[in-house]
């Protein structure tokens, strides 16, 4: 077989080199630049892909704990005395007059909370009875009260909280990460996502690569069953003869690459390329039955079932091994009221689900010495209103979406421990104190990995685009 510098460049080849495609090639840049550095073994290694920074990094991992549908601040971080007192009644109609509600009406009752609060730890943080192991966690946490986003509805919010904006087609965080630090294990994605829970469904569109390369698009993991579909030989093929078909592949994108100049063609080689590393490195970090029993008593682990548990505890073991960003989706935390969604039964089974191995991500990493080299997000697209939706039975109360001031939490990576930051109006409506917008996190945690979030742009169509758009604040007082 000839080798692409030996492919004739023929009439055909020139007509299908069009403008659009010659325009493309010009805007890559810097991520063909990037991808030229992937393709180059050596730098793998985390010391030569951090040279590039900005400034130096207090992170080098990421596990982003997303718990899809929107987690009741009022009910978990934020207990609101005032709304005891107005328990029943309408909400004041003064802080209504500029508020777009998603399903709820403005004549709604204010619900407080069912549940205790008490303080814990030198922060004093306020926590629910339905967290007791991030009660004696809080000195290694970082809570952010006064958060908010701008989409009410789950799609948009959930694709800015993951991509800085609320249509389908922009980069996922991990994928900016992938494509502005690389990775640190030639074996493994740099970006990989695992999913757990029932209820509000996900897209991919949240970790896509959108116009960033492909290759820099989330790779989803399964807990139980192929660790990754369609890796795996089919049956009669060996591994011989998977490496001779994809050499025969790889030499075919090569002289088409050669011709047209497409940068997804060179995406395609790399995928291919990683697909093949994978089906020996994914089977080794995805079997958990490695692990000690005191390690699955931490995480409350079920090995061989597809639980939040498990996920946490190969999220640890994922970056162990390099991996860059690992996500998390836990979906089930949609809670209007009602069976299939209540502040009663369903809060509770969310938090039973998630608070031990949340907490044991942090014991875990801190006693391996990665915490400090590893950041944890916690959090959901948006929190829930002080207002009633459904009625005052246990099966059936519920709160609607709410943007405007709710809490999330970090831990390790150069965050500061022990720390509330910001805070919510009496009501807990809305943030009205050190806020912090969903660009400023963002900001804040590229800063965190030695990123000047102004600075890490991709060109596409004309402008260059960045994870936090066309603002964001680093928010420093809650950096270590």
């Amino acid at each position: 077989m000839r080798s692409s510098l030996d492919h004739p460049l023929t009439l055909d080849a020139l007509r299908s080199a069009t403008r659009r495609r010659f325009l493309r090639q010009c805007s890559a840049g810097v991520g063909a630049m990037a991808l030229a550095s992937l393709l180059d073994e050596k730098l793998f290694a985390a010391p030569d892909a951090l040279q590039a920074l900005h400034f130096a990094p207090k992170a080098k991992n990421i596990i982003y704990l997303f718990q899809s549908g929107g987690p009741s601040h009022l009910d978990l971080f934020d207990p609101k005395p005032a709304l005891q007192k107005l328990h029943g009644q309408k909400m004041p109609a003064e802080v209504l007059q500029k508020v777009r509600l998603a399903q709820i009406g403005k004549d709604a009752a204010v619900l407080a909370s069912p549940y205790k609060f008490q303080q814990y730890g030198k922060s004093g943080m306020w926590l629910s009875e339905l967290l007791p192991h991030l009660q004696g966690a809080v000195d290694d946490v970082c809570f952010v009260q006064g958060f908010y986003s701008e989409a009410f509805n789950h799609d948009p919010a959930t694709l800015f909280m993951n991509t800085g904006a609320q249509l389908a087609g922009r980069p996922a965080m991990g994928s900016w990460f992938s494509y502005g630090l690389g990775s640190s294990n030639k074996d493994l994605p740099a970006f990989v996502v695992l999913m757990t829970g029932v209820g509000q469904p996900l897209t991919n569109s949240a970790w896509g690569s959108g116009f960033l390369p492909s290759q820099h698009q989330g790779v989803q993991l399964r807990s139980s069953g192929d660790p990754v579909l369609f890796v795996g030989n089919p049956q009669g093929m060996g591994q011989e003869r998977r490496r001779q078909s994809l050499d025969v592949i790889r030499d075919l994108n090569q002289m088409r690459y050669s011709v047209v100049q497409d940068p997804e063609i060179e995406a395609r080689i790399t995928a291919y390329e990683l697909a093949y590393r994978m089906q020996t490195s994914v089977p080794d970090v995805m079997d958990i039955n490695k692990e000690p029993a005191h390690i699955h008593q931490l995480y409350g682990t079920t090995p061989g079932r597809a639980s939040f548990a498990n996920n946490c505890l190969l999220a640890r073991r994922l970056v162990e091994r390099g991996v860059r960003f690992v996500q998390l989706y836990h979906r089930g935390w949609d809670h209007h009221g009602g069976p299939d969604g209540n502040l009663v039964y369903d809060l509770k089974k969310r938090c039973q689900e998630t608070d031990q191995p949340s907490v044991a991500l942090i014991k875990d990493l801190k006693q391996r010495g990665l915490l400090d080299s590893t950041l944890i997000l916690w959090g959901g697209e948006f929190g829930r209103t002080p207002m009633m939706q459904g009625s005052p039975k246990p099966d059936q109360i519920g709160r609607d979406h709410h943007p405007h001031g709710y809490t999330v939490w970090m831990a390790g990576g150069g965050i500061k421990p022990g720390t509330v930051y910001g805070k919510t109006d009496e009501l807990g409506f809305f943030a009205v104190e050190n806020k912090v917008h969903v660009h400023d996190l963002h900001a804040t945690i590229l800063h965190l990995f030695g990123v000047d979030h102004l600075k890490l742009t991709y060109r596409f169509q004309g402008r260059d685009y960045r994870l936090t758009d066309v603002h964001g604040e680093v928010v420093k007082p809650i950096l270590a």
